[in-house]
């Protein structure tokens, strides 16, 4: 039987140490967070994509500027591509699970939107695809990524996150929420 004590003791002392460096990313983030608000303020929209855990991080950045993070104030436009099943079953099934952001991007994005790109890996085919798309139509892309792969070099803005999975996860949602504070204390 593994020593449970052990396991929660690495995780804890993995994240704290990921903590403990990510001030390097200050600036990155703010950077983001002013392209945000300006793209809300100029009546635009941030789309979000990302699968598996990605995929919920990007429903939960949507519905906290959609919604609310913590006061009330006026509703933002943005939207999860991850939520739609039947979009995401007709497009698999009709071409290809690659296309399913792509597709979506093509639809719903204008120039001047931003497009944020959720993974851990860096290199999830549909969201590359839908990054591609993205930059043809003068969509703003900005990668939330671990170690960076291709998705590194298609977006405009990003940050990375050199760790295992579930701690890449962890930071990329106190970022989610850092950005979700900032973008609400700026527009009312």
């Amino acid at each position: 039987m593994s020593d449970f004590r052990e396991i929660f003791r690495n995780s804890v002392k993995e994240l704290s140490f990921l903590l403990s460096k990510i001030e390097y990313l200050e600036d990155d983030l703010i950077k983001i967070a002013n392209i945000l608000i300006e793209c809300l303020r100029k009546g635009n929209k941030i789309l979000i994509c990302g699968n598996g855990g990605s995929a919920a991080d990007a429903q939960h950045m949507a519905a906290e500027i959609v919604g609310r993070f913590k006061k009330n104030r006026k509703a933002l436009a943005a939207m999860s591509l991850t939520t739609d099943t039947s979009i995401l079953t007709a497009i698999s099934n009709d071409f290809s699970f690659d296309d399913v952001f792509e597709r979506q991007v093509e639809a719903l994005a204008k120039k001047g939107d931003v497009l944020i790109g959720i993974s851990t890996s860096g290199n999830s085919k549909n969201v590359i695809k839908a990054f591609n798309k993205a930059k043809e139509m003068g969509v703003i892309r900005i990668g939330l990524l671990g170690k960076g792969g291709s998705l590194k070099d298609l977006s405009d803005f990003c940050i990375t996150i050199d760790s295992s999975t579930p701690r890449v996860q962890e930071i990329h949602s106190l970022l989610i929420h850092i950005l979700c504070e900032i973008i609400e204390s700026e527009i009312n």
